[in-house]
């Protein structure tokens, strides 16, 4: 194994690590993979077999292994209606509240502390 393999793999692995990320580090992702492809294409010995004509020179440049970016498991059905609108809850939670309020305040004057 060359350090240039090694540079390779920690690209690769560096990638690996990064794939499941969203945001800069996603993109950051997919070019650390495309470095680690490059980079094997570096190795001296895939060099010297191209001088001499033993290596192909117009291959298309290999696909690297990515983690998915996303979920696979798709998109989460929608939450069927279990219940009434929140805003209906709160609204009628004031307007208990409300009442509440106004009787205590109601009873108080009725019997006053002197």
């Amino acid at each position: 194994m060359t350090a240039v393999d090694s540079l390779a793999d920690k690209a690769q692995a560096a990638s690996d690590r990064l794939a499941g990320s969203d945001g800069v580090k996603g993109k950051l992702a997919d070019e650390l993979a495309d470095d680690a492809v490059f980079l094997r294409k570096l190795k001296p010995s895939l060099m010297k077999k191209r001088l001499r004509g033993e290596a192909p020179t117009n291959e298309k440049p290999g696909e690297p292994h990515r983690a998915p970016a996303g979920p696979q498991l798709g998109k989460r059905p929608k939450p069927t209606s279990g219940g009434p609108s929140p805003f209906l809850v709160i609204g009628i939670a004031l307007a208990g509240g409300i009442v509440l309020a106004k009787l205590i305040d109601w009873r108080g004057h009725a019997h006053p502390r002197w």
